[in-house]
């Protein structure tokens, strides 16, 4: 298979199905301003995956669409990272995953400006507008928890210990991934992950938070190995498109 196809089914898989998760809040966020800020970046989300699946049926060259990829595929051939399939949890533990992952796009969209392929770079240059105000937002709210209340403090806690261990799974490779190093066309992972490494151990220094001395991480992300809830999600995404097959508002 093309590693460029590969490459954008990642991209587009983690934002399609870390939408999709955050889409279940609508109408549930704290308070009113709160819920239409996770709303608008769960849409965010499925505009940056849009984009990528609409380059990704171009390069399959099959005659397929982005719906096609999006909804049509099966379990195994999905390609996001596990972070993004967990469950919302607590909204210390929502608000972390999306900063974990707000910070692992900012730093990818920046170096994807950068790719020889001039289409890869213009859309990694318009989701970076976004994927900054996601970080900042997300960012904010660590630190409102790390200095609020014992219990903000024991959550956010213990939104650490149940996800520090799926954050590598974000930068792992996809097939053929190095060759796209290679040729310009992407950044290499094991850059990335030491980078954001390093702005997480600087952030997490000014909020106060321990980074987990457990250095365990979780494998199979970027392979079509998920987790015990992704079946569940793929059936609430795609149950429209197989029940009524080629549906449209």
């Amino acid at each position: 298979m093309n590693p460029l196809f590969n490459y954008l089914l990642k991209l587009a898989d983690d934002t399609l199905i870390f939408g999709q998760r955050l889409g279940e809040l609508c109408g549930q966020g704290p308070y009113l301003e709160e819920d239409i800020a996770l709303t608008n970046i769960a849409l965010d989300y499925l505009g940056q995956s849009s984009n990528f699946y609409k380059y990704a049926a171009q390069i399959q060259n099959e005659g397929k669409t982005e719906d096609d990829l999006a909804f049509l595929r099966l379990e195994k051939e999905y390609l996001n990272c596990q972070l993004s399939e967990l469950p919302n949890g607590d909204y210390a533990n929502t608000i972390l995953k999306v900063y974990f992952f707000s910070l692992y796009q900012k730093i990818a969209y920046e170096a994807l400006m950068e790719s020889s392929d001039e289409q890869i770079a213009a859309i990694a240059e318009k989701s970076l507008k976004e994927v900054k105000y996601h970080y900042t937002h997300a960012s904010t709210w660590v630190k409102m928890f790390a200095d609020g209340t014992e219990e903000s403090k024991t959550r956010l806690k213990n939104a650490v210990e149940n996800l520090w261990e799926y954050t590598a799974g974000m930068f792992a490779e996809t097939n053929g991934e190095k060759d796209l190093v290679k040729l310009h066309i992407v950044p290499n992972s094991e850059k990335l992950y030491e980078i954001w490494k390093e702005k997480v151990t600087e952030d997490f220094n000014n909020f106060g938070i321990e980074i987990p001395e457990n250095a365990f991480m979780q494998k199979g992300s970027r392979t079509g190995y998920h987790t015990e809830y992704f079946g569940y999600i793929l059936c609430e995404l795609q149950y429209m498109q197989r029940t009524y097959p080629n549906c449209v508002w």
